[in-house]
C-alpha cells in the first residue's frame, strides 16, 4: 500500500521499488554487485592476467609497478570493481547525500577487510582518509568515515579494530585528480595530509580506509605520513578499485573484432590499444 501511495524508482536502474527501505536502490541492483574475482597483485590488488610471469620475491603474484617500487603500505584490498552498480552506489553516497548507502558499502568493506587476515594484527587503528574542512562543510560528512564506522561495527571481533577518525587531517584542499598522471597525482597530494593525533598511531599498525582506490596516490601519501608519525605498518582497505581490463574486454566494450596486441614484455598485463585518430 505504501509503494502504491508513494511510488518511487530505483536510483540505479530506474525500476519501481516494491519494498520499503531508506535506501532507494532495488535488491536486484545490490545483489548484482560482486567481489573481485581472479588473480590480483598481492600488494596493491591490481588485476593480473598472467600471474605466473609476475611472481614476487616470495612467489606471490605482483604487478609490474609493485615489483619495481615498494609501496608505503603493506597491502591493499578492495571489495569490488569501480564500475556499474557499485560505482553508482558510491556516487549516491558522496554526491547524492544518500547516507543509508554507507551501511551497504560498509558491509562490503567489512568483507574486504577479512582478506587481510591472518596477516593483520589483533589490534589495529582504523583511520579514514579525511576530507578538507571546506569539502567536509559542503558535503556534511566524510563518506570514508561513515563506511569505516559500519565496517568496524560489523567486525566479528569488536576489540580488534579501533576507529581513529581524527588521527589524520587534510591540511590543504587539492585540485581534482581527474585526468592527471600517476606522477602528477603524487605531486598534487604532496604535503596535503598530516597526522593530528600521533598518539593514536605511534607504535601501532594502521588500517587506512577509503571509498575508492584509483591509482593509489592518495593512500600512498597517507601511508607515508602515517609511517613518518610512527605507525609500524599501514594496511589499506577500500570498497572499490579501478581495475585494468584485458585486451579481450577492450575488444568487447569497443565493439571491435580486431585482435589487440599487448606491450612487449608485459605478458598481457597492459593492453596496447590504438586510440581514435591514431
Amino acid at each position: 500500500m505504501f509503494s502504491v501511495l508513494f511510488p518511487s524508482d530505483c536510483l540505479v536502474c530506474g525500476a519501481p521499488l516494491v519494498n520499503i527501505s531508506r535506501l532507494p536502490v532495488c535488491l536486484d541492483c545490490i545483489h548484482a554487485i560482486h567481489s573481485i574475482a581472479g588473480v590480483v597483485c598481492a600488494i596493491c590488488g591490481e588485476r593480473l592476467f598472467s600471474a605466473h610471469a609476475v611472481a614476487g620475491p616470495e612467489g606471490e603474484p605482483r604487478c609490474g609497478l609493485c615489483r619495481r617500487t615498494e609501496p608505503a603500505f603493506a597491502r591493499a584490498v578492495a571489495y569490488g570493481s569501480y564500475e556499474g552498480g557499485l560505482r553508482e552506489l558510491i556516487h549516491l553516497l558522496k554526491f547524492g547525500g544518500v547516507r543509508p548507502a554507507a551501511n551497504v558499502l560498509g558491509r562490503m568493506l567489512a568483507e574486504a577487510i577479512t582478506g587481510l587476515q591472518p596477516e593483520s594484527p589483533e589490534d589495529m587503528a582504523v583511520v579514514p582518509v579525511p576530507l578538507h574542512r571546506t569539502k567536509l562543510r559542503q558535503r556534511g560528512f566524510n563518506q570514508a568515515e561513515l563506511i569505516a564506522r559500519t565496517a568496524v561495527k560489523l567486525n566479528a571481533a569488536p576489540n580488534r579494530l579501533r576507529l581513529r577518525a581524527g588521527a589524520l587531517e587534510r591540511k590543504r584542499e587539492t585540485p581534482s585528480q581527474t585526468g592527471l598522471t600517476r606522477h602528477q597525482r603524487r605531486l598534487n597530494l604532496r604535503g596535503a595530509f598530516a597526522v593530528a593525533q600521533p598518539e593514536g598511531v605511534k607504535g601501532r599498525e594502521v588500517l587506512l580506509v577509503d571509498d575508492v582506490y584509483t591509482t593509489g596516490a592518495t593512500v600512498s601519501e597517507c601511508a607515508r605520513v602515517l609511517r613518518q608519525a610512527g605507525a609500524t605498518k599501514v594496511w589499506v582497505a577500500t570498497v572499490a578499485r579501478t581495475l585494468k581490463i584485458s585486451a579481450q574486454e577492450v575488444d568487447i566494450r569497443s565493439g571491435s573484432t580486431e585482435e589487440l596486441s599487448c606491450a612487449p614484455g608485459l605478458t598481457g598485463q597492459v593492453p596496447l590499444v590504438r586510440a581514435a585518430g591514431g
